[in-house]
């Protein structure tokens, strides 16, 4: 595509050189420019895109577009500059002019909130199916066309010019509807700027990405989750959430619809018949005069929101509630409150739970159901916010019965060290626990401590197959690992394995 079309939308400050260029590639990773590239010279909090324009040159790019406070006459004359008031909106818009505009050709659905945005994408996406549509889905674990894993990803929402290509994919598939996962930082970096939404979800919204590289505060965070339903036609929100709430007060232009438990709702649960077990939620929604029952096999109170969320959308492509039970009665979702079948029939749960919020919603939920010892084997990342982990130790050592504190993504950090911030907090509680550094024996401990009555919470990765220890990651995959101790534990006669 012509450049100068590429910049069609773009508020442009200044331009230098030819305008008249054939484009094959946009980025703003230098070392993903390709031969006839544009590179869009981004200033992260750390770095300064310009820094990297030679590598962009050597890798093909015959243009960039930059800040407005650059020196164009100090750079290399040898490709063209377009200067701008905003590179990341420029990002986003030229890679939907680029890739054609890729989500006006199908419907567009976005979801965000603190917690619940994974598993509420999954839900969606199977319920939608159910109805016989082709569902393409972005998020913090895979791309998806239809039934086909494109990509596994590392991030919530990737980059303005990855999803375009994404959507150009899915437009190609005749996919019917796409979701994605939007997080506040999507909105706030112009991640998604460009991208046609009919339909936003508000799942909850609690405290976290609070720190100098993301939101300044709860209100900035809050403003920025509500950014997505500036895009949307119509809004589903969570009416128990009273942050969420606000949003109808805040935005005139979308048509917003609740769903709920406590408080009453478009879509909303009866709390009486709520009934949450190890391996299921059963409830009961009222929704078109009737009484609609549906049972999901992830347990936990958030999983009854995630699902009503997830309802409220699928009711409003006409699907049925017999295709919305038969599509949540089966629903599994990689580390997102995950049973882990075992030859000893323990109730063991991997949830990708990473913050004191998370942490203490899901023992909270598992607390309600556990008959005997809820055990917490966990730890969190290093080279990340180390003020949560006495919060999250004090978290777990109050709500846990025993915890087990182990390496999680370690990454630069000493493993160790990272333990001892959490234990500060754990020994504030009074609570049980233990620092068995390495995670594969902090799990085989906690299976050989649990009974059939206990269960093993195991949070931190998730859905990550991989430990990352110095810049290297290492394939671990924790459901293996359980399968294998098991294994190790029945050969040896330690434990017997149920009929």
């Amino acid at each position: 595509m012509k450049l100068n079309k590429l910049l069609t939308g773009l508020e442009i400050k200044e331009s230098v050189n030819d305008l008249d260029l054939d484009i094959t590639n946009i980025h703003s990773d230098s070392r993903k420019i390709k031969e006839g590239g544009l590179f869009v010279a981004i200033n992260g909090y750390l770095q300064k895109g310009i820094d990297y324009l030679d590598s962009a040159i050597n890798n093909g790019a015959i243009a960039a577009i930059v800040e407005p406070d650059t020196d164009i006459s100090k750079l290399p004359q040898s490709i063209t500059y377009v200067k701008v008031e905003n590179t990341r909106k420029s990002l986003a818009i030229t890679s939907c002019n680029l890739y054609d505009n890729p989500s006006k050709k199908f419907k567009l659905i976005g979801v965000t909130g603190t917690k619940g945005k994974t598993t509420t994408t999954f839900m969606i996406k199977s319920l939608l199916e159910a109805h016989g549509l082709k569902v393409g889905l972005i998020g913090s674990i895979a791309v998806y066309i239809g039934d086909k894993k494109v990509e596994d990803t590392d991030r919530t929402t990737p980059e303005s010019v990855e999803i375009q290509k994404h959507f150009a994919d899915m437009a190609k598939e005749n996919v019917d509807v796409a979701i994605i996962e939007v997080s506040s930082q999507a909105l706030k970096l112009e991640r998604v700027t460009g991208c046609d939404f009919d339909v936003g979800v508000f799942t909850n919204l609690t405290e976290d990405h609070i720190s100098k590289n993301e939101h300044a505060d709860m209100e900035e965070y809050f403003n920025c989750k509500c950014m997505l339903f500036d895009m949307c036609d119509i809004g589903f929100i969570n009416a128990d959430d009273n942050t969420v709430i606000k949003i109808k007060d805040k935005n005139k232009t979308c048509k917003f619809k609740t769903f709920g438990i406590e408080n009453p709702a478009d879509i909303v649960a009866d709390k009486e018949k709520l009934k949450i077990t190890p391996s299921v939620i059963d409830f009961t929604v009222h929704m078109d005069g009737k009484n609609e029952n549906f049972e999901v096999p992830i347990p936990g109170k958030f999983s009854v929101y995630n699902s009503l969320g997830a309802i409220s959308v699928a009711h409003e492509f006409g699907v049925t509630p017999d295709e919305m039970r038969t599509a949540l009665k089966d629903l599994r979702v990689l580390g997102r409150n995950e049973l882990v079948p075992n030859k000893l029939g323990l109730t063991i749960l991997i949830d990708y739970a990473h913050t004191p919020s998370s942490l203490e919603s899901i023992l909270e939920s598992v607390k309600t159901y556990c008959k005997g010892k809820l055990i917490c084997a966990w730890g969190v990342g290093g080279d990340r916010d180390s003020k949560k982990r006495p919060i999250m130790g004090e978290i777990s050592g109050r709500l846990a019965d025993y915890t087990i504190l182990m390496s999680d993504q370690v990454r630069t950090e000493d493993p160790l060290k990272i333990l001892q911030d959490i234990e500060v907090g754990v020994k504030k509680s009074g609570g049980k626990y233990t620092i068995i550094v390495d995670r594969t024996e902090g799990i085989r401990h906690a299976i050989e401590v649990a009974t059939p009555e206990d269960i093993i919470v195991i949070p931190g990765l998730g859905h990550d197959l991989y430990l990352e220890r110095n810049h290297v990651k290492y394939p671990y995959d924790e459901r293996k690992v359980i399968a294998q101790l098991i294994d190790e534990m029945i050969a040896s006669g330690e434990k017997k394995p149920i009929n």
